[in-house]
């Protein structure tokens, strides 16, 4: 007969899980939550949990790779595992996995490197790379993050993502943009500007930099979108040429195209403000 398991000899166990594994998991998910390195009184306050068993979990963590530690902090952060299981696991997503497939020919037409990226916990995510013909050097990578006011990526999530979900990263940005004086051509660092350019984004379904945020970095984006009419994935071209910015470029058309093309939203819809934008 089989003995049974006492919580010394297993951690105790629950229905369809083990406890102990499930302490585990919840300290990763509050160190997910925060917006960067965190101490261990404030993963442990949040965890709900004593700052020694907090501990030992973290050092599991370190080993595995799913978290840091900051030598000169001591403050926890997630580790490259972590990172590297979060892209594995939203690239697995079918939008990103049906535009993947012709991301290569894409970039093969129009001469210029692709992306994809989707919404993370960090903000837009590169989930997909493509060189294209021309080698273009820059440190975007799988994994690359970017931001909302300034990249033409990030600028295609503030114009289709739900606003709840961009709140507290688009008010940092703003806040962090009016205290440096920093506006753009096309943008103030206030509610009323970022409303009036996600409209024109919306309308002509496509955002742009002109080498803002990477100097000399040429790119433009366009909004894969789902059903009800939300971004799921971003497809962005960039390199070095300004004819990218030109409102008659083919490669512009064809960017258009592509991501009319994946997403499931009706063409005629795309260009549409939502209700769920409404503020």
């Amino acid at each position: 007969m089989r003995a049974k398991e006492t919580d010394d000899e297993s951690g105790g166990t629950a229905p369809g899980g083990i406890q102990a594994l499930d302490a585990a998991l919840s300290v990763l998910r509050v160190l997910r939550s925060f917006d960067g390195p965190a101490t261990l009184s404030d993963i442990a306050r949040e965890a709900g949990m004593p700052p020694s068993k907090v501990h030992r979990y973290l050092a599991s963590f370190i080993h595995a790779g799913l978290a840091v530690q900051k030598e000169r902090s001591g403050r926890y952060d997630l580790g490259r595992e972590a990172a590297e299981l979060g892209v594995a696991a939203i690239s697995r997503n079918n939008f990103v996995v049906r535009a993947s497939d012709e991301l290569e020919e894409l970039a093969g037409v129009t001469g210029q490197a692709a992306l994809l990226a989707v919404w993370s916990h960090n903000g837009p995510t590169v989930v997909r790379l493509e060189r294209g013909p021309h080698l273009t050097t820059t440190s975007i990578g799988l994994g690359s993050t970017f931001p909302l006011l300034d990249s033409a990526t990030g600028r295609v999530f503030l114009s289709y993502l739900p606003s709840p979900q961009l709140a507290v990263r688009l008010q940092n940005e703003l806040e962090r943009a009016a205290s440096a004086g920093v506006s753009w051509p096309d943008l103030n660092p206030n509610p009323a500007s970022v409303e009036a350019l996600t409209t024109k984004i919306r309308r002509e379904r496509i955002a742009y930099v002109d080498g803002r945020y990477i100097p000399g970095l040429i790119a433009i984006s366009s909004a894969i979108t789902n059903w009800q009419g939300e971004i799921e994935v971003a497809v962005t071209l960039f390199g070095t040429h300004r004819e990218l910015l030109q409102p008659d470029s083919p490669a512009r058309t064809a960017l258009i195209d592509f991501a009319s093309r994946h997403s499931i939203a009706p063409p005629a819809q795309l260009g549409k403000p939502r209700d769920a934008r409404a503020r």
